[in-house]
């Protein structure tokens, strides 16, 4: 099931934009969001605005590589 293959994917990763997430899952972006909203509202995952931190990074050309989600459950899976 691809919410439990969301969740470990975010839980090695720690951070993760959703250009990246939608990418790695082959799916669209709007799709991700959806899954991602299950494990946001079980308190697992979490949204974190802001440049993904990578020198030398467009992010300003797509907005979607600025929506970021970050694992919020340390040591967990």
């Amino acid at each position: 099931m691809i919410l439990i293959e969301l969740k470990h994917y975010l839980s090695e990763k720690k951070r993760v934009s959703l250009n990246e997430l939608a990418y790695h899952f082959d799916t669209t972006p709007e799709a991700i969001r959806g899954m991602l909203e299950h494990w946001i509202r079980k308190g697992k995952i979490r949204r974190a605005e802001g440049a993904c931190g990578k020198s030398g990074c467009h992010c300003h050309l797509d907005p979607a590589t600025l929506e970021i989600y970050e694992w919020c459950v340390p040591g967990t899976v």
